[in-house]
C-alpha cells in the first residue's frame, strides 16, 4: 500500500523541515532525499517492463529506504543542482555525469505511478516563465501592469512616454558565481533618459509602476488560500530586498473572483501550490484593487506569520488520497 511521502530537497531547507515535522507528527512515513547526493550516500535500482508498466525498485539514503511503489506523494522543494556532485571533474565529464544523473534518477523520481506531486518539476518549469505568467493572469481576467519586453532603445523610450514612470525587473535571479553564491536584482525604478545602446545586449522587462497602497503575498495550497499584506518599514519599492524579519504583516481577505482566478491559474499549469504577489491600489475589497505581479510556483512561505497553518495545509495535501489514483 502506498503511504510514503518523498521530500526532494537540499539538506538545509527550513521550509521543508516544517513540512517534514508536521508529517512526522501525523506518523506519516517520510523519506528525504537530495538527488545531488548520488554516490555511496544515495543508491538506487529501478526496474520496468512491458508486463509491469510502472517503475519499481528501491531508493536508499544513509538513513532511509523506500520502494518506488510505496511513494504516495512527492514534495519537490529545492534540491541541490545535480552538477554540484561532480564539480571535481573536468567540465565535459562533469556535465555528462550530471546529465546522466538528472535524466536517470531524476527521470524516475518525476515519473512515479500514481504519486501526487507538490509541485511536479515539469509543471514548475512551465510556470516559471514571466511571459507565460502574465499572459495567463490577464486571460483569467486579473489586472496586470502594462509590460514591455525589449532590447530596443526607441521602443523602450516610447513605452516610457505612454506608461511611465517605469520599473525594471529581471526574468531570473543571478546565476551562481565563482564563489558558489547566487544572488538577486530587485525591482527598481528606471529613468528613460539613461537608456542607451547597451539596452540592445539582452532582453529587458519594463513595467508601468503601479501607484500601490500596499503589497500582498497570497499562498495557495490545494484549495486553501492564505493572504498577508506585506510592507517594508522604509517603504521600499520591492519589499524583498531588505530584512525579512523587519517586514510588517497583516491578514487580508482575497475577493472571491480573485481567488477563483488563482485556482484556475494553478490548474492551467498543472500546479497545486503557488505564491502570488499582488500590488493593491485600494483597500482590497474590490477585485479591481488587485494587480497581479507574478506567481512563484516554488515560492518561500516559512517566514510568513501564518506559516504554521500553511504547513498543515501542505501536510493535508501530501496525505490526501488522490481521486482516481491507480
Amino acid at each position: 500500500m502506498t503511504s510514503t511521502v518523498l521530500v526532494v530537497t537540499a539538506l538545509e531547507d527550513v521550509t521543508a523541515d516544517r513540512v517534514v515535522a508536521a508529517l512526522n507528527a501525523r506518523e506519516v512515513p517520510v523519506v528525504r532525499v537530495d538527488p545531488a547526493d548520488t554516490g555511496p550516500a544515495l543508491t538506487f535500482g529501478f526496474r520496468i517492463d512491458a508486463g509491469r508498466p510502472a517503475w519499481c525498485g528501491r531508493l536508499r539514503t544513509a538513513s532511509r529506504e523506500v520502494e518506488a511503489r510505496e511513494v504516495a506523494a512527492v514534495y519537490y522543494r529545492r534540491p541541490t543542482p545535480y552538477g554540484a556532485r561532480f564539480t571535481h571533474l573536468p567540465r565535459q565529464q562533469r556535465d555528462f555525469a550530471a546529465a546522466e544523473a538528472r535524466h536517470g534518477l531524476g527521470g524516475v523520481l518525476n515519473a512515479l505511478s500514481g504519486a501526487r506531486y507538490v509541485n511536479h518539476p515539469a509543471a514548475v518549469a512551465r510556470a516559471e516563465s514571466k511571459s507565460a505568467q502574465l499572459r495567463r493572469l490577464a486571460r483569467l481576467g486579473l489586472r496586470i501592469p502594462p509590460t514591455l519586453i525589449t532590447n530596443d532603445v526607441k521602443t523602450a523610450r516610447e513605452f516610457a512616454v505612454s506608461h511611465g514612470p517605469l520599473v525594471c525587473k529581471t526574468f531570473r535571479g543571478l546565476p551562481v558565481g565563482d564563489d558558489g553564491q547566487a544572488g538577486a536584482i530587485w525591482a527598481q525604478r528606471v529613468d528613460p533618459e539613461t537608456f542607451d545602446d547597451t539596452l540592445t545586449v539582452t532582453a529587458h522587462l519594463f513595467q508601468a509602476e503601479i501607484p500601490k497602497t500596499g503589497d500582498v503575498r497570497v499562498t495557495v495550497v490545494g484549495r486553501r488560500v492564505f493572504a498577508q499584506r506585506v510592507a517594508a518599514p522604509d517603504g521600499a519599492l520591492d519589499w524583498r530586498r531588505g530584512d525579512w524579519d523587519a517586514l510588517l504583516h497583516a491578514p487580508i481577505t482575497v475577493p472571491p473572483p480573485v481567488q477563483a482566478a488563482l485556482h484556475a491559474y494553478l490548474a492551467s499549469f498543472g500546479l497545486v501550490f503557488g505564491c502570488f504577489d499582488f500590488a493593491l491600489t485600494g483597500d482590497g475589497d474590490d477585485p479591481e484593487h488587485w494587480t497581479a505581479i507574478e506567481c512563484n510556483p516554488n515560492g518561500q512561505w516559512g517566514w510568513l506569520p501564518d506559516a504554521e497553518d500553511i504547513t498543515e495545509a501542505f501536510a493535508d495535501l501530501l496525505t490526501t488520497e488522490r481521486e482516481g489514483r491507480p
